[in-house]
């Protein structure tokens, strides 16, 4: 009861949360310049101009203010802030039923049906193989640890720590995607999928996008590579370090077992409590890695949301990533206390 007491509160305090970032970032984002209205009417006057239709300089001074005057109707831009934010809030459901400003006739729920699943994909594949090679990379540094296999293992790790993962990503397309004519050309250059991906058979379809997700998992994956892997060793040692080992130890218990038995449960604590926030990163993907390998995903739908100040995409990408956020907060705490169950949630 007392855990089920805790969520309840968490969720309930979630609410006044998600208003405090929602009206900051709804506010601020009414007052930055070169907003739609804006780009719009630079580009009403570019097709005039090419259509030789600008008149005299007062006659297109009143056409361009009757202009302004029905998009910042039609955009709502006449109410006042609060109402607006009320508007998106309740009316249009955190602006899901909105209109993007950029892409003609579709709303702000179809674009993110369209691309979460393609960067679910990515980042799922990434973290899990991330996991499954860390944890066991960690344990074994830690049974290894200033031994010959520990020093060789951490300047791969130090040098996947050092490198940015769009630099990776650069530096994979050029050795492995024919960008270079006397290097490899075994994986895609971008994309998702192939262009004929609808004509394949169901295994050729596979295979198809499994070449083209390598390279970007591999960026994925080396992102979180070196923190979860030395994470995983220094918490290993901690608590190999601990008396109840030295106990364990001292029973007759071979050092496998204290570890694998007593230690690594307790190791894997930091581990799985940051398990909460795989949640929102994956929802949000990585802006420069589909930007460098052209996956539209949910990074390359932000960016073009903040580079075209397609102002309903934005808050409706933030609306869903400060849920799964606060969620995720939650979902750590409730796995922190599975792994140990000495701890309460009650306080």
């Amino acid at each position: 009861m007392e855990s089920f007491y805790y969520i309840l509160r968490r969720l309930l305090l979630m609410v006044p949360t998600f208003l405090g970032i929602t009206i900051v970032c709804f506010t601020l984002v009414q007052f930055v310049p070169g907003g739609p209205i804006d780009q719009l009417m630079l580009q009403m006057r570019g097709m005039q101009a090419s259509g030789g239709e600008v008149g005299g300089g007062a006659e297109a001074s009143a056409v361009s203010e009757k202009q302004r005057e029905e998009l910042i109707q039609h955009f709502g831009f006449d109410k006042p802030v609060m109402v607006r934010y009320w508007n998106w809030l309740v009316k249009d459901g955190m602006g899901m039923w909105q209109d993007s400003y950029k892409y003609t006739n579709k709303k702000v729920y179809q674009l993110i049906k369209e691309r979460l699943p393609v960067s679910m994909v990515f980042w799922f594949s990434g973290v899990i193989l991330s996991y499954v090679v860390c944890i066991p990379l960690g344990i074994a540094k830690a049974l290894r640890h200033e031994k010959v296999f520990d020093f060789a293992s951490s300047m791969v790790v130090f040098i996947g720590y050092a490198i940015p993962p769009f630099a990776f990503g650069m530096v994979l397309k050029l050795l492995f995607s024919g960008m270079n004519e006397n290097l490899w050309d075994i994986f895609p250059l971008m994309g998702f999928h192939s262009e004929n991906f609808a004509e394949l058979g169901t295994l050729a379809k596979m295979k198809d996008i499994y070449m083209h997700m390598f390279l970007p998992t591999l960026c994925y994956m080396i992102g979180g590579f070196a923190v979860t892997t030395l994470l995983m060793k220094n918490s290993l040692l901690e608590q190999i370090n601990q008396d109840y080992v030295r106990t364990v130890l001292a029973k007759g218990c071979s050092m496998r077992r204290a570890v694998w038995g007593h230690a690594v449960r307790n190791a894997l604590i930091p581990i799985v409590t940051g398990l909460g926030n795989i949640i929102p990163a994956m929802l949000a993907g990585s802006i420069l890695i589909e930007r460098v390998f052209e996956i539209p995903g949910m990074g390359m739908l932000s960016y073009d949301a903040i580079l075209t100040r397609d102002y309903p995409v934005f808050m409706g990408l933030l609306a869903v990533t400060s849920i799964l956020t606060l969620i995720g907060r939650i979902i750590s705490d409730v796995m922190y206390m599975m792994v140990d169950p000495r701890i309460s949630l009650s306080s």
